[in-house]
């Protein structure tokens, strides 16, 4: 018999019925619902990204994975399962932010301008509120940065945002000492200019990074040559270990990155030395967009809708998104938060798609894209059998300035629920209900 579960705006009112059916299941025998039960959402409006929009739909999941995903009149129902009624409603793949600082982490010390041995893993809170600021801006997974004062500021961290007791619940690699769990943080521009052993030029900072890859090269080829004999080994070298996975692509460079004349440099050195590289911020991305084209490398771009800011981002345009697509670019957006609020993410879209991006590249640029740029687009970004059970259920129109995200799920389980009473206060809680002490939260609230 299946079960069906309408979802409603007002609060508390899906736990309720949630609550009562798991109450009634054991009454009458019923089994409860566990976590390989067939879950199928029918009624939304399905974006899929990968492929064209799907009215009157149906996604049916089990356990953390999509099972099947189609229109109403070719997907049949199976029997047994749990249904939810999302009629109205807009259900788009997982939210993917690919530049973020959530989670209280850091990163290389004032000691040395690179630091590509560090991992913000070790580092990272994972019970800090700053997580469910992401759940409620619909964000499944995020690629968590140390910071962009150095040129390298250490290894980045490519996570899940499960509910979480440590760092384990949720990462997307397996084993954190064997595994590569994330990519590796650089900067160029002004971040990393400073007093010595800082660089205090530009051009200073790029032969910084250029010999310390030869010295990775050189390490890699002394590593081959020893072919596996420890007297021939050379001593380990965290540093070495960690660019030689950059120089064989096997860890993505996700560089900071402004103007013009920085971004040709980061160009240059991809060329030099082969590694993959993202481009983030990319303000002036506009104004080399066929070069970054011409060089296949994506940009990550984010779109602040309010002043301030550095100098280097002056030249920051709303087009920057428009002009990036109409060369050929691939484009994804991230908050860099706490500079965007995560939970303001999904509107990264819209102002993209006003300022005259396609809105199907605007979407793709919170979801798949994105996924390309962190290497994981075969498990994440899209909605596709096979692939994980990350999705985003919108009240309406996902362009809409009017639109709630009313449930976050990851890995087939709601991690956000707008209409949780406690969750809401996530939602629409001003910036310092995520400071740990502040009332809001803890204590009475406004």
């Amino acid at each position: 018999m299946q079960r069906i579960i309408h979802i409603n705006n007002k609060k508390g009112v899906l736990m309720q019925k949630l609550w009562m059916l798991a109450v009634l299941a054991v009454l009458c025998g019923n089994p409860v619902f566990t976590d390989d039960t067939l879950t199928v959402f029918t009624g939304a409006n399905l974006y899929p990204i990968a492929s064209a929009p799907i009215e009157d739909g149906v996604l049916i999941i089990q356990g953390s994975t999509i099972i099947e995903i189609g229109s109403a009149n070719s997907i049949p129902i199976p029997p047994d399962a749990r249904v939810i009624d999302v009629s109205g409603k807009v259900i788009l793949p997982g939210l993917i932010d690919t530049h973020s600082h959530i989670g209280r982490g850091d990163g290389g010390d004032r000691s040395a301008p690179t630091h590509p041995d560090v991992r913000i893993l070790d580092a990272i809170d994972a019970m800090s509120d700053s997580f469910m600021r992401a759940r409620a801006g619909g964000i499944t997974t995020v690629n968590v940065m140390p910071g962009s004062g150095h040129l390298m500021s250490g290894q980045t961290v490519y996570l899940k945002t499960r509910h979480a007791r440590t760092i384990y619940d949720m990462l997307l690699c397996d084993d954190v000492n064997s595994d590569i769990c994330g990519g590796l943080k650089m900067a160029n521009g002004t971040n990393p200019i400073g007093n010595p052993p800082f660089p205090q030029t530009r051009a200073r900072a790029a032969a910084i990074v250029r010999q310390l890859y030869i010295q990775a090269q050189e390490y890699r080829d002394k590593v081959k040559t020893a072919n596996g004999n420890p007297e021939k080994m050379p001593s380990r070298n965290l540093q070495m270990e960690t660019l030689i996975e950059v120089l064989d692509g096997k860890r993505i460079v996700h560089h900071h990155t402004h103007r013009h004349d920085d971004i040709m440099t980061v160009l240059r050195l991809a060329d030099e030395f082969g590694f993959k590289v993202v481009l983030h911020h990319v303000s002036e991305g506009w104004k080399v967009a066929e070069e970054i084209a011409e060089a296949n490398i994506p940009a990550s771009i984010i779109l602040v809708d309010s002043p301030g800011g550095k100098l280097e981002a002056v030249n920051l345009i709303y087009e920057n998104g428009h002009d990036l697509e109409k060369a050929g670019v691939d484009v994804a957006f991230h908050t860099d938060d706490p500079i965007t609020d995560s939970r303001l993410f999904l509107r990264q879209a819209a102002i993209g798609a006003r300022s005259g991006m396609s809105k199907e590249k605007a979407l793709e640029g919170l979801t798949l894209a994105g996924a390309r740029m962190l290497g994981m687009e075969d498990r994440i970004g899209s909605l596709e059998k096979g692939k994980d059970a990350d999705l985003v259920i919108l009240s309406s129109d996902p362009f809409s300035v009017y639109t709630h995200i009313e449930q976050t799920w990851v890995d087939g389980k709601v991690v956000y629920d707008r209409a949780d009473p406690e969750h809401y206060k996530y939602a629409v809680g001003g910036y310092q209900v995520y400071r740990t002490l502040h009332h809001h939260i803890h204590g009475g609230g406004q």
